[in-house]
């Protein structure tokens, strides 16, 4: 029996929360801005109850809704971005930290607030690989419906015909935004990773390395568990640096002020992460930085430092500081 609205209650639209905020974030690329879209739509939601019929269903619903918030955002020209999509990596003797606005850049996110729990691990595994920081850069670069139609499509496997009742579009339509997307992304390929949930034996010693190796500012054991190629970044400075001489060159230079530093570990993005505590003069350790790994063939690939600590550490649920 269909349900109408005389039988919804806020529970039936909240079940769809953690999903639909896993959307709109893929969509426009900020924790914050996708959680503002999904109450919105919530809200939106609810004051049209009377509308619903129920001829599609409630979620179908829901993602039109959310659908329509996003492109009005992303239709006032906002598009997210990580340090690589702006500037070309720059040698540690000419690195300057130029600061961006907050808008600027793509952030960072909790599994918790973006992957709903799934019985099926393929399905898992396809919502972790799609919250990437790389993959979400990539989705940036596309116009704001063939973002939604790659998303809707081959992240949360929706029939085309679904997908074109949903955007008021044809088959044809969505096929061909389909196309023109995948290509799109080809040109911006993100950096692959390896699965990590769980982590395997392999995962977790190479964390553990990294935490010793970091904790002690020991660079020569930090650089053997970093590829050649890896790259280091620092949101809200667009410098980003590749490879053990310049990323050791930063560190041993103006990085120095983080020897002595604590790591404790989180999850962002479906990868891992850790918040890094810096030492205060006046005692104990004060939030420094999320920093957000991508782990690939056995090593690390890439360490995202997002320094905006005020934003992050309460969104994680992370401690204030740590004690001596």
């Amino acid at each position: 029996m269909a349900m109408t609205t005389g039988d919804l209650k806020s529970d039936d639209l909240e079940k769809y929360r953690t999903e639909l905020t896993g959307y709109c974030y893929r969509m426009l690329g900020s924790a914050f801005e996708a959680e503002d879209a999904v109450q919105d739509t919530m809200v939106r939601a609810w004051r049209s109850l009377d509308s619903f019929e129920g001829r599609s269903s409630l979620r179908s619903w829901l993602y039109r809704i959310a659908t329509n918030v996003c492109l009005d955002s992303l239709n006032a020209g906002n598009r997210r971005a990580r340090p690589m999509d702006l500037t070309d990596p720059t040698p540690v003797a000419q690195a300057r930290l130029n600061e961006r606005p907050e808008i600027t850049w793509l952030e960072p996110v909790p599994d918790g607030r973006v992957l709903p729990s799934v019985a099926d691990p393929a399905e898992t595994a396809v919502s972790r690989e799609t919250v990437r920081l790389a993959f979400v850069a990539a989705l940036q670069h596309l116009p704001p419906k063939q973002r939604a139609v790659l998303i809707l499509r081959e992240v949360l496997a929706w029939k085309a015909a679904e997908v074109a009742e949903l955007l008021g579009l044809t088959v044809a339509s969505v096929n061909s935004a389909l196309q023109r997307a995948r290509a799109t992304i080809a040109e911006h390929a993100p950096a692959t990773s390896d699965a990590a949930d769980p982590l395997d034996e392999e995962q977790k010693a190479l964390l553990e390395r990294y935490v010793a190796a970091f904790e002690g500012y020991d660079m020569q054991a930090l650089t053997a568990l970093l590829h050649e190629d890896a790259t280091m970044s620092m949101p809200p400075y667009d410098l980003w640096l590749r490879g053990h001489e310049d990323i050791v060159g930063w560190m041993l230079g103006v990085g120095e002020v983080c020897r002595g530093s604590k790591l404790v570990p989180t999850v962002a993005n479906g990868q891992p992460a850790f918040a890094h505590y810096h030492p205060d003069p006046e005692g104990g350790f004060a939030p420094w930085a999320l920093i957000v790994l991508q782990l690939n063939d056995g090593k690390i690939g890439g360490m995202d430092f997002f320094l905006d600590t005020k934003r992050w550490f309460p969104l994680f649920d992370l401690p204030e500081r740590l004690p001596a």
